[in-house]
């Protein structure tokens, strides 16, 4: 079993709901949900929107690895309505998004998924609820960087 943690936002709709639903079904088809960060308020993140995310981590215990889960958290994005980025690569409006920032202390670089999450440590709507849940997420950080990347 790894450790993985996902960080999740939602900022159309009923922004709590989707919340909820998403971590309803990542308990269903991905792992055990072992922790849940408090809910944050953000501002949009790389884009101009009028709505407010609503940002969450989670800690999962999950037996899927690092392809299988990306697919599984891409198939929920999709049963839940998420649009993925614009044909010019631009963020925009969600009613989901799940982001996989850490799983165990492994470093992963293919052209589908890097792990950690290149960006985690610029936001701080994922290093806010992140640090809730794993307060200890820089030196999985540091040790994960400091190992050999996985294709």
């Amino acid at each position: 079993m790894a450790t993985v943690y996902l960080a999740l936002g939602s900022n159309l709709g009923d922004r709590e709901a989707y919340l909820e639903e998403a971590t309803r079904k990542i308990g269903e088809r991905v792992g055990m949900v072992s922790a849940r960060s408090s809910l944050y308020q953000t501002k949009p993140w790389g884009y101009r929107s009028p709505h407010d995310y609503l940002n969450a981590c989670l800690e999962v215990n999950t037996g899927l690895e690092p392809m299988p889960l990306l697919l599984a958290t891409q198939a929920i994005e999709r049963e839940m309505g998420r649009a993925h980025k614009t044909v010019d690569r631009q963020y925009q409006d969600r009613v989901i998004d799940i982001d996989i920032l850490l799983y165990d202390q492994l470093r992963l670089e293919t052209p589908e998924l890097v792990i950690p999450h290149p960006l985690m440590a610029e936001r701080d709507f994922v290093i806010k609820p992140l640090s809730e849940i794993c307060p200890q997420w820089r030196e999985i950080l540091i040790r994960a960087s400091l190992s050999r990347p996985l294709a």
